[in-house]
């Protein structure tokens, strides 16, 4: 690739990127590869697994137990 195109798109040695070609095959997009995938995201966000799923009255429950908690006189 040439060093103004990989200047542009911030690339060093060991960069990885990412291209995609035109279903018309006329051009080609290159981009910089992301350095987290949503895998990564979802681990973080939920380190002890996916939450379980609660119902919108237990939802609802909560919010309200919540609210109280929160606005009442102290």
């Amino acid at each position: 690739m040439p060093a103004p195109i990989r200047k542009k798109l911030g690339l060093g040695p060991g960069s990885v990127i990412e291209w995609e070609d035109d279903p018309d095959g006329a051009s080609v997009t290159v981009r910089r590869a992301a350095e987290y995938d949503l895998d990564d995201l979802h681990r973080n966000v939920f380190p002890n697994g996916p939450p379980k799923p609660i119902s919108v009255e237990e939802m609802d429950s909560a919010i309200v137990s919540y609210m109280r908690k929160k606005h009442e006189r102290r």
